[in-house]
């Protein structure tokens, strides 16, 4: 894979659990269970193909409103998975992060579990994992305005630079390729403010079934892809493309990286 093409933040939209089960006439905390193995297998395959930030789409501020039940499994479970499979990424010299958490249902056993994961893996550089747990694209933008308000900042200083960092981690990059399986096309208010130029790709496999060889072939999708981020690449001999410079993101490291254009404006709770 060229490295140069490899996109430097994927997020997934890990989308297709309960249909998995249905399909199988299992219950959906069954298609919950088995979407253990493919969060694995994609961490893995990420870190091995170059990708330096992974954000996973767990459970949104909108899932509240499930069946107390299935919200109850799911808690259990995202806090028996992060107990086993802490040390594995640390030892991966991943660093994890948990976006979100900030709804006071969230049971206080499972949150000491994430700030306990983040302190342990804070100074990793291998890969920064990011899972949106409790996460909501317009909460996050609504909370950064008010922080931006209550710093007293006046309204004609305000740019997106300083908007952006007052988002939670602001030092994430733009995400640059999302992957939603199961074929459903919707951004279900996941990273609003990152994914503005990012490219996406809808895989009709259901997350459980998810693997290393589907995440790699999302990627070569997006390396077939032309980036222009609202430009256009000009002819040959008329100097380098759009996708040879600078993002619109945050905390991204002096001079151009790979596939990001110089800064430009950016235009422009249902996982199941």
């Amino acid at each position: 894979m060229s490295v140069r093409r490899t996109p430097r933040h994927v997020a997934c939209v890990m989308d297709g659990n309960g249909r998995w089960a249905a399909q199988r006439s299992l219950p959906r905390t069954s298609g919950h269970r088995a979407a253990e193995a493919a969060v694995i297998d994609v961490i893995e395959a990420a870190r091995s193909a170059g990708v330096g930030w992974l954000s996973l789409y767990a459970f949104s501020t909108e899932n509240w409103s499930r069946p107390s039940t299935e919200v109850g499994f799911l808690m259990q479970l995202v806090r028996r998975v992060v107990r086993k499979h802490a040390a594995l990424l640390h030892a991966r010299g991943i660093r994890c992060r948990f976006l979100g958490v900030g709804d006071p249902r969230v049971p206080e056993p499972l949150a000491r579990d994430f700030a306990d994961l983040m302190t342990l893996t804070r100074d990793n550089r291998g890969m920064t994992l990011t899972v949106a747990f409790d996460h909501g694209g317009r909460r996050d933008i609504v909370a950064a305005a008010r922080s931006l308000i209550r710093s007293g900042v006046p309204a004609d200083a305000v740019t997106e630079e300083s908007f952006a960092a007052h988002l939670p981690f602001p030092d994430t990059p733009d995400v640059d390729l999302v992957i939603r399986t199961s074929g459903e096309q919707r951004i279900s208010n996941f990273m609003l403010w990152q994914v503005a130029y990012a490219e996406w790709v809808f895989p009709q496999v259901l997350w459980p079934d998810f693997r290393a060889a589907h995440f790699l072939d999302c990627l070569h999708t997006y390396q077939r892809r032309e980036r222009r981020f609202g430009g256009v690449v000009p002819a040959q001999g008329e100097g380098p493309g759009q996708d040879r410079g600078q993002g619109p993101g945050r905390g991204r490291p002096e001079g151009p990286a790979p596939d990001q254009p110089p800064y430009q404006h950016q235009n422009g709770a249902d996982r199941t």
